[in-house]
């Protein structure tokens, strides 16, 4: 694996390596305004139609959620005032706190959130999950609504404010019925910040206001996306840099105040700089996975799935897409978030014990393997991706597999992903990505552990016993039985194979010394001061 870890970047050693700054970008002005270089640009605003990050955290700026998420996985009333649960827990009446107020003017009226729900449910994996055990949800009046379920359910407060994509926005009724079916393409929510719409320049920059209309909630702290959202600054300008020099120039300059998602070849130099503050605030990470076609062959055997697991090393992942420094990964990482409480060691003597390749070719001569191409996509666009595409190839030829490496654009990716076909009329075996660790915390919002075959993720593993113990570990009320249950999931899912997680990385960002009040999780921009 040593040449696979020297393809990654050189490091820049100084300074004077950095290209200038972007033209156009002009000093940070004071505390109206927070200049801000995002991972990506902003091409979808629905975030209750994309997954995508930068989608989910343009959303959390503009819209509000009925509840949120706070940095302890704790879930506390947002938009909603609070609910009311009867009839042992089968009936939810949610009542909307006051001063709630669309950013044309409009009140939020309870019809909103209904239609938003209804919306977002039918796309989202949590939301397809509470809409099942849901008889109806309705607009009692203009400030309540009523969910009836089919059997109790304590998760509908955490499903509606789960920090994941795709969150559950309100937006008004009016837009949604709209759009017949399509992405919103007019962002009007009630969050702390207003899309500028006019200002917006594909693929350089775009513009949040200050919603002055907005009511913070009136309790508790400011944590992850939970508590009350003071916004200190008039105008947020992200500003798209595709090039890490340009971006890092530009924030060792003073010309921008903050950037998401430094490259991992320039940490160190910004480290140096007494000036910037860099700093890891989202403590779940990202968690990478390789991902078998489990339709085609071979790998619809799951016991050649399973002879994987003796020659994957998470160490060889993780340095190629993380680097050699080990306080940026972590090794040992199961199918939940390590930091999140249901994690366990539950099954990872599969991940920990001694890697043996040979075993693995053994196992899947054994297993009746014949020889059948193995198609593995990697992007080419993706650093990432790229380093954890080849680190799998290399992994699976050593496994005795016939391995061919499919380069390709990300976007190319997402379009084959969808292809149920055999490897010679367009299909694929393998790919390899990452979710952050939100999105992986609990078996309720880990889409990727979903095994109900055509009809579930790209991937399409199709396990009743891993559906059945979700089921159970959903309708649970007790921790302790939970805490069991999750532990039998990650056993069921090393027998499953529905993926393979790779391991766990950090990604920090770097801002200007001056920048305060930055909060963990995700970039957000309340709370956030300068001075």
């Amino acid at each position: 694996m040593g040449a696979l870890k020297l393809r990654r970047r050189t490091l820049l050693k100084t300074a004077t390596a950095l290209p200038l700054a972007a033209p156009g970008i002009a000093a940070a002005q004071g505390q109206r305004v927070l200049k801000f270089v995002p991972h990506a640009d902003l091409t979808v605003v629905d975030p209750s139609w994309s997954t995508s990050y930068i989608t989910r955290n343009a959303g959390i700026m503009v819209y509000d959620m009925l509840y949120a998420t706070d940095a302890n996985f704790q879930v506390t009333p947002q938009m909603a005032a609070g609910h009311v649960v009867e009839d042992g827990g089968k009936v939810w009446t949610i009542t909307l706190r006051d001063g709630l107020k669309f950013h044309d003017g409009e009140k939020v009226l309870a019809k909103d959130a209904v239609a938003s729900i209804k919306r977002w449910s039918l796309r989202d994996n949590m939301g397809q999950t509470l809409m099942d055990r849901t008889d109806e949800v309705v607009a009692l009046d203009d400030k309540r609504l009523r969910f009836r379920m089919k059997k109790p359910f304590s998760l509908v407060a955490a499903a509606l404010g789960k920090a994941g994509s795709a969150i559950c926005a309100i937006m008004p009724e009016r837009l949604i019925e709209g759009a017949s079916g399509k992405p919103i393409t007019e962002m009007v929510g009630s969050g702390p910040f207003r899309f500028v719409a006019n200002e917006r320049v594909a693929g350089s920059r775009v513009v949040f206001a200050r919603n002055a209309d907005y009511v913070p909630v009136s309790t508790g702290t400011a944590s992850f996306i939970a508590g009350p959202k003071v916004v200190n600054f008039e105008r947020v300008e992200w500003h798209i840099i595709p090039d890490t020099g340009t971006a890092g120039a530009a924030l060792q300059a003073g010309e921008i105040d903050w950037w998401e998602n430094p490259a991992t070849d320039l940490l160190a130099l910004l480290r140096r700089n007494a000036n910037l503050t860099v700093q890891t605030h989202d403590r779940t990470g990202y968690l990478g996975f390789l991902r078998f076609n489990h339709l085609t062959p071979p790998f619809n055997n799951p016991a050649i799935r399973r002879a994987v697991w003796w020659a994957l090393n998470q160490e060889d992942y993780m340095t190629a897409v993380a680097g050699t420094e080990p306080s940026m990964w972590n090794t040992g990482v199961g199918f939940f978030a390590p930091n999140g409480p249901w994690a366990s060691d539950a099954g990872m003597e599969r991940l920990t014990s001694k890697r043996d390749p040979e075993r693995a070719r053994r196992e899947i001569m054994a297993a009746g393997y014949k020889g059948e191409k193995v198609a593995v996509m990697v992007p080419t666009d993706v650093p990432a991706l790229k380093f954890a595409g080849e680190v799998g190839v290399d992994l699976l030829q050593r496994c005795g597999l016939n391995v061919e490496a499919l380069y390709m654009d990300w976007g190319t990716v997402v379009q084959r992903l969808g292809r149920q076909d055999a490897v010679e009329a367009g299909g694929w075996n393998v790919y390899h990505s990452y979710w952050s660790g939100v999105d992986q915390v609990d078996p309720a919002v880990n889409s990727s552990l979903r095994a109900i075959g055509r009809r579930g993720r790209t991937g399409w593993p199709d396990s009743p016993k891993l559906e059945a113990l979700r089921d159970a570990w959903l309708d649970g009320t007790e921790v302790a039985d939970q805490k069991r249950l999750a532990r039998e999931i990650q056993l069921q899912a090393f027998e499953d194979v529905p993926y393979m997680p790779f391991g766990q990385f950090f990604a920090p960002m770097a801002y200007l010394k001056n920048i305060t009040g930055v909060l963990d999780g995700f970039a957000l921009f309340w709370n956030v001061k300068r001075g």
